[in-house]
């Protein structure tokens, strides 16, 4: 028998529950079913996620992440990861030994991808990280990433303008944001959840953002009270996935926004975890098809 190829590799810096999906227990299935490796490294590790309320565990020191990227090191497994993908984050100290395991990364990989998703807050509910982490996402890490993928309010709050009203204004904060980032002639911004006055109410937009082009997808709105935790969590493990398969910007964005619509519109009333294992098939042939729309700025 001929060998087997090797899969790709990401490296994924998450928190970890032992019942429910968000951090790495959201971003693993979606990687592996889309033929990927997953190396999971856990920034906590409790009991389950704030969605089910009291919760049990720890979250562990920068010490003990660099403890554990050390032992990835010894065994060479930095250099085989051909991208890294980053969620909530405990402390702006596990935040360096982030940057720090992205840097050696690209240091035998130069085009090395790093996602980071800037988990800050929501509308409703505000920031709800620790101090320091805004700062460290605006002045460290977004110098890193290739690919940002925050909420609307998130943006807001790394763009540091203000509101944003309009898609065009939005897509004008996001070019001047490009410049801030990890090679920005390819940098990729990915806002969900934008709700701006010339959109439909109906409807939930995602807006890629690079250099050259912006598209749009556009899914119904699904009214679930609360919302499952850990989409977005979901989404940008399935989105870099994509993108590490090859496929272009719009393909990828329009793989992550229907894989995402196809879990949230299978989620029960009540359910505080998308049905990811019973769902499986959604993660790599979502039921339904929401294409990219190239937006034309006014």
């Amino acid at each position: 028998m001929p060998p087997i190829e090797e899969p790709p590799r990401v490296l994924s810096i998450q928190s970890h529950v032992a019942y429910g999906h968000v951090g790495n227990d959201a971003a693993m299935l979606p990687l592996q079913m889309l033929g990927i490796e997953p190396v999971a490294v856990h920034t906590v590790q409790f009991s389950n996620h704030t969605g089910y309320g009291e919760f049990k565990g720890q979250v562990f020191t920068a010490a003990h992440v660099q403890d554990v990227l050390d032992g990835l090191r010894a065994r060479g497994v930095l250099e085989r990861c051909m991208a890294v993908l980053s969620g909530y984050l405990g402390d702006a100290g596990v935040g360096e030994a982030i940057v720090s395991a992205v840097q050696e990364v690209r240091g035998a990989r130069l085009r090395a991808l790093y996602l980071c998703d800037p988990v800050m807050g929501d509308v409703g509910r505000g920031l709800f990280v620790r101090p320091g982490i805004p700062e460290f996402l605006r002045r460290r890490a977004l110098s890193q990433a290739s690919v940002i993928t925050p909420n609307h309010y998130e943006f807001e709050l790394l763009h540091g303008g203000g509101p944003l009203a309009t898609v065009d204004a939005t897509i004008a904060a996001a070019r001047s944001l490009l410049g801030q980032m990890h090679d920005a002639a390819s940098a990729l911004i990915v806002i969900t959840s934008l709700r701006t006055d010339d959109l439909p109410q109906d409807q939930l937009a995602t807006l890629a953002v690079n250099a050259g082009s912006a598209w749009m997808v556009q899914t119904p709105f699904v009214d679930l009270q609360p919302l499952p935790n850990g989409m977005g969590d979901v989404f940008s493990a399935v989105l870099l996935g994509r993108l590490i398969r090859g496929e272009a910007v719009p393909d990828a964005l329009s793989s992550a926004v229907s894989t995402l619509y196809a879990l949230v519109s299978r989620t029960r009333p009540g359910q505080r975890d998308l049905p990811l294992v019973a769902c499986r098939e959604q993660l790599t042939h979502p039921g339904q098809r929401f294409a990219a729309r190239l937006w034309q700025v006014g």
